[in-house]
C-alpha cells in the first residue's frame, strides 16, 4: 500500500516537473513568466488523467484492451491518409481542422470496433496451446475479498472456507478487529458473546490453512463509519466485499463493490420445495393469526401451517400450499394432513 502511495506521488511529481520546463522553454515564457506554473498545473493534471484512466480500465478485459488499443492506431492511421489526400486540395486552417475530424471519427471507430471484435479472434492452435501452458503453469490474478464484522460473527464464513468455496486472501483490516475487539468487551453478556464468536471464527479460519487471512492496517481517519472504510477499502483494492448486512450490502452494491453475501448463498443453497409436496415438522410455536402453528425445517426456513395451532409441541405431515419469498428468506405456508393429523392426535 505504502509503495502505491509512492508511485503515484512520484508520477504527479514528475509529470508536474515535465509540464515546468516545457512550458518554461516555450517563447512566450519570456513574456508572460507565470506560463511555466501553468505547466505545473497541466502536468499534474495529466498525472491525474492517467491515474483516472488506470481505475477504470482495472477491470476491463486485456482482450478489450489490446483489441481497442490496435483499433485506435488503424483509425488514427486511415485517417492521417485521407487527411494527406484532402491537403493536395486544401491547405492551412481548413485541413489541420478536416484531420481533426477524421482523427477523432476513426479513431473512435477503431477503438470500439476493435474491443468488441478482438474477443471473437480465433487464434491459431500454437499461440493458443501458449496462451493455455502459461495459464497452466502461472498463478492468476487474485481476488482478495475483505470481510466485515456481521461475517465474522455469523460463523458460516469457517465453513465456507473449510469447504473450499472462498478463495483469494481474506482481507481483515485493522478497524474491524478493532470493533471485534470491543464488542467482545462489552459488559452486555449477548455481545461479548457474538464477539467471542467472532474471533474464535477468525482462529478456526486461520488454524485451517486452506485460505490466506492478511490483516492490513489501512484506515481512512476522514471517515466515521465502518461501513464507509469497508467500502473505500474495497474500491482502492479492487476487492469483494463478504458481508450479511443488508443494508452494507445494497449501499456496496450502489458503489459498484462487488458483494458476497453469506444469506443469500445460503438461501439459494435451501432445499426447494414444492406446492403439493408433504413435509414432517414440528410446531413449536403459534403464528400470528390464532389457528396457526409455526414450526421449522432443518435449514432454518420457517413453516407456517393453518389450523395448526392444536399440533404445537408436536411433529404432523403436512402438505405445502405456497412459498413467499422476503428478504430475510423463505417462508412456506401449509396445511395439516389428514392422514397426519390423526397420527398426531393419536
Amino acid at each position: 500500500m505504502l509503495l502505491k502511495r509512492a508511485l503515484l506521488a512520484l508520477l504527479v511529481l514528475t509529470c508536474s516537473l515535465l509540464g515546468y520546463f516545457s512550458f518554461k522553454h516555450l517563447p512566450q515564457a519570456e513574456k508572460y513568466q507565470w506560463l511555466p506554473y501553468v505547466g505545473i498545473l497541466v502536468g499534474a493534471g495529466v498525472a491525474g488523467l492517467a491515474i483516472v484512466i488506470e481505475r477504470l480500465f482495472r477491470k476491463v478485459p486485456l482482450p478489450v484492451i489490446i483489441g481497442g488499443t490496435i483499433g485506435l492506431f488503424l483509425g488514427l492511421g486511415l485517417a492521417r491518409l485521407l487527411s494527406l489526400v484532402f491537403e493536395q486540395l486544401n491547405s492551412g486552417l481548413f485541413s489541420a481542422f478536416l484531420y481533426g475530424m477524421l482523427s477523432v471519427f476513426f479513431g473512435y471507430l477503431g477503438l470500439v470496433l476493435g474491443g468488441k471484435k478482438f474477443a471473437e479472434f480465433r487464434m491459431p492452435g500454437s499461440v493458443s496451446n501458449a496462451v493455455s501452458f502459461v495459464s497452466r503453469h502461472f498463478p492468476k490474478r487474485e481476488c482478495p475479498k475483505v470481510v466485515d464484522t456481521s461475517a465474522i460473527i455469523d460463523g458460516r464464513l469457517a465453513d465456507l472456507c473449510k469447504t473450499g468455496w472462498v478463495d483469494g486472501p481474506l482481507i481483515i483490516p485493522s478497524f474491524v478487529l478493532a470493533e471485534l475487539q470491543r464488542i467482545a468487551d462489552s459488559p452486555d453478556p449477548k455481545k461479548r458473546a457474538r464477539g467471542r464468536r467472532g474471533l474464535d471464527t477468525l482462529q478456526r479460519i486461520q488454524d485451517m490453512g486452506t485460505v490466506e487471512v492478511r490483516i492490513v492496517d489501512q484506515d481512512y481517519p476522514h471517515l466515521k463509519e465502518i461501513d464507509d472504510k469497508l467500502i473505500e477499502l474495497c474500491l482502492e483494492l479492487g476487492a469483494k466485499l463478504i458481508t450479511t448486512d443488508y443494508n452494507l450490502n445494497k449501499v456496496a452494491k450502489l458503489k459498484g463493490v462487488p458483494v458476497l453475501n453469506v444469506n443469500e448463498l445460503a438461501l439459494a443453497l435451501k432445499p426447494i420445495v414444492h406446492p403439493g409436496e408433504v413435509l414432517r415438522v414440528q410446531l413449536i410455536k403459534g403464528g400470528k393469526e390464532k389457528h396457526q402453528g409455526v414450526g421449522y425445517l432443518e435449514d432454518g426456513t420457517m413453516v407456517v401451517v393453518e389450523n395448526g395451532r392444536p399440533y404445537i409441541g408436536k411433529e404432523v405431515e403436512i402438505v405445502v400450499t405456497s412459498l413467499l419469498q422476503t428478504p430475510a428468506g423463505r417462508i412456506v405456508f401449509g396445511k395439516v394432513k389428514e392422514s397426519g393429523e390423526k397420527k398426531a392426535v393419536a
